[in-house]
């Protein structure tokens, strides 16, 4: 209402099942296959959406408070509460699917995909993402920056971001992760251009 008032820019605040439609119209459809089951991830600081396709249909989506920075912030206790929360939820919705594979969204794992050197299109492996975090976490914050290259902002979050993932490739039980350079904003951007045609 304030930035509307100072601004007249009007600000449409959206849902997870909004968002999920939203991704849903990017070009992620080339990477979802028809026969396959996928739980999209996108990792951001104030919370995390999940959605659950299969078939080339979306299942089920849901929006957790869980984001990077929030992680920092919280306490252990609060961090521990929410993560059964998610726990939860991705075993529930995944339980009737064999083989699940997860599409990571955000800037932290596209950082990470970009740092294994991996072809565009192929997948990571949990095996790789867990011993990429295991080395971050061994890191001070100065070293992720020096050593990694990683801008200031990026080098405290990297490591949130990266459990995030992990622990919903565990929940879920995928064993890859897929990172297209595709996202919200992607979707957002396609949304507009063919509301205005």
């Amino acid at each position: 209402e304030k930035i509307l008032k100072e601004t007249e820019v009007e600000i449409d605040i959206i849902d997870g099942k909004k968002e999920a439609a939203i991704i849903s119209s990017t070009d992620l459809s080339s990477l979802i296959k028809s026969d396959s089951t996928y739980l999209y991830v996108d990792v951001g600081g104030g919370s995390t959406e999940f959605t659950l396709f299969s078939k080339g249909k979306i299942v089920n989506s849901k929006s957790f408070k869980i984001g990077t920075v929030r992680l920092i912030n919280n306490t252990k206790a609060e961090n521990k509460v929410i993560f059964k929360k998610v726990q939860q939820w991705i075993e529930e919705n995944t339980e009737d699917y064999k083989r699940i594979s997860l599409i990571g969204s955000g800037g932290n794992i596209n950082k990470l995909f970009k740092m294994s050197g991996r072809e565009l299109g192929k997948p990571i492996s949990y095996i790789y993402l867990n011993a990429q975090y295991q080395f971050l976490k061994k890191m001070s914050y100065r070293e992720r920056i020096s050593e990694l290259s990683l801008n200031p902002d990026r080098a405290d979050v990297i490591i949130p971001a990266t459990k995030i993932y992990l622990s919903a490739m565990k929940w879920s039980g995928a064993r890859k992760i897929f990172v297209p350079k595709i996202g919200l904003s992607d979707g957002i951007i396609k949304s507009l251009y063919f509301n205005k045609l």
